[in-house]
């Protein structure tokens, strides 16, 4: 593994915490994803279903997961499949895990080959009152092929069509939601990756420079601190590009005046950070720039500091909304007048600011949790406003990672430069 090996009483916890939510007699079974074809006989990169991560810990194609916790045999409540090695598979693709490393990994002491997934399964269905299947319900996900989770589940479903069928998605969103300790050390180690990576642009970046050697920085110092990988598609938008939210061609000059967004973040162990600023391309913002900048910082400071356990998503971005036309009018890109005659449905401040201010961080970028529910202690969340003024072509989104608690909320990047005068002074330092 890249990374450190992780305690496995992490993994432990959260089968305890899932098996608590389940009804009586109930069956729960996940399946790890799969790798997607690309063209000819390549495949995209392979990633862990984040929910059969959170339950075993196994980073590794072809596992299964079978909870049981009422079965009347003790060795069928818990059961680990894992891909069975083989001499021809070790020559193309290396090791692959032993029922051995898999039980000290998981904490699952029963581990089985994979292969014996659906004979486990028929040998155990009808022992069950109800049986709980996954798959992804995030209410942003948008797919147009079948996933290999949905193709499980439904072949369940038409050997066993009189079972009752519950929904694991919900629970473990709610779980998820929640970091424990360790959780939260898994994601301190991904922005200390990630602060790395931006303390070496503002060492690199200078009039003439293109987007992707900056990727290329970031990527060189990310992988070098082992992270696993980028948390997202890395953004690095220069000028104008930086008001385009999703850009990410990364193939432009960053030019002598301009303002240079980077939203880029490491991975560590599954988990991801989400991290963004933006930097002067010449080591020194002009004055508007820096109104701008100071603008959205007060935002982000104000935002983070109303992350308590009180407040639900969906209120917290309206309120950010007002704070932002508060700014707005200040930099004499609204007028007060026309905000108070506004369609509330579609606030003049999405003109300059379209997107949320927060969503849920964990072992997806985006990750699993209501926003209609009240944030919970424990939660981590991302804390993102930015201004977009196209015409100016200035774009400036200034991001931190938070930690929710009954308390004061968490600043977990902290210790990442955000001020303005102190990114100028780095960047200017000999």
């Amino acid at each position: 593994m890249r990374y450190d090996a992780i305690n496995s009483e992490l993994f432990k916890l959260n089968r305890k915490n899932l098996v608590k939510e389940l009804k009586k007699n109930s069956l729960a079974v996940l399946t790890s994803n799969v790798a997607m074809p690309d063209s000819a006989d390549a495949t995209l990169k392979w990633r862990q279903n984040p929910d059969l991560f959170y339950l075993t810990g196994i980073d590794q194609e072809e596992t299964f997961v079978l909870l049981f916790p009422d079965a009347p045999a003790a060795e069928h409540r818990e059961i680990l499949f894992i891909r069975q090695p083989n001499e021809l598979l070790e020559t193309w693709e290396g090791k692959k895990l032993t029922k051995a490393e898999a039980q000290r990994i998981s904490g699952i002491e029963e581990v089985r080959w994979s292969g014996e997934i659906f004979s486990t399964l028929f040998a155990l269905m009808h022992l069950a009152d109800h049986v709980f299947l996954n798959t992804n319900e995030h209410d942003r996900a948008s797919w147009k092929v079948d996933t290999y989770e949905g193709k499980f589940a439904q072949r369940i479903r038409d050997a066993f069509p009189l079972h009752r069928y519950e929904r694991l998605a919900p629970i473990l969103a709610e779980l998820r939601m929640r970091k424990s300790t360790l959780e939260v050390g898994l994601l301190n180690r991904a922005i200390e990756i990630t602060r790395l990576g931006f303390l070496r642009t503002l060492k690199f970046v200078k009039p003439g420079v293109f987007e992707y050697e900056v990727e290329a920085e970031l990527t060189h110092e990310y992988l070098r601190n082992r992270a696993t990988r980028h948390a997202y598609e890395p953004i690095v938008a220069s000028g104008e590009n930086a008001c385009f939210l999703h850009y990410n061609a990364n193939n432009a000059p960053c030019k002598s005046g301009d303002l240079l967004l980077m939203d880029c973040a490491a991975e560590y162990a599954n988990y991801c950070s989400d991290l963004t600023r933006t930097i002067p391309v010449s080591g020194k913002f002009t004055k508007r720039q820096k109104e701008v900048y100071n603008a959205v910082l007060r935002i982000h400071n104000a935002a983070r500091d109303l992350m308590k356990p009180s407040i639900n998503l969906y209120d917290f971005n309206k309120h950010i909304g007002e704070l932002m036309e508060a700014e707005l009018i200040k930099l004499k890109l609204l007028k007060a007048a026309d905000v108070k005659k506004q369609d509330k449905k579609q606030p003049l401040f999405k003109k300059y600011f379209p997107h949320g201010t927060a969503h849920f961080l964990g072992l997806n970028t985006h990750d699993v949790g209501s926003r209609y529910h009240k944030i919970q202690a424990g939660a981590v969340l991302t804390c993102e406003p930015g201004i977009y003024i196209r015409e100016e072509k200035i774009g400036i989104r200034l991001e931190n990672n938070i930690l929710v608690t009954k308390d004061k909320p968490i600043d977990l990047m902290a210790n990442i430069p955000i001020e303005a005068d102190e990114i100028e002074t780095l960047m200017n330092a000999k």
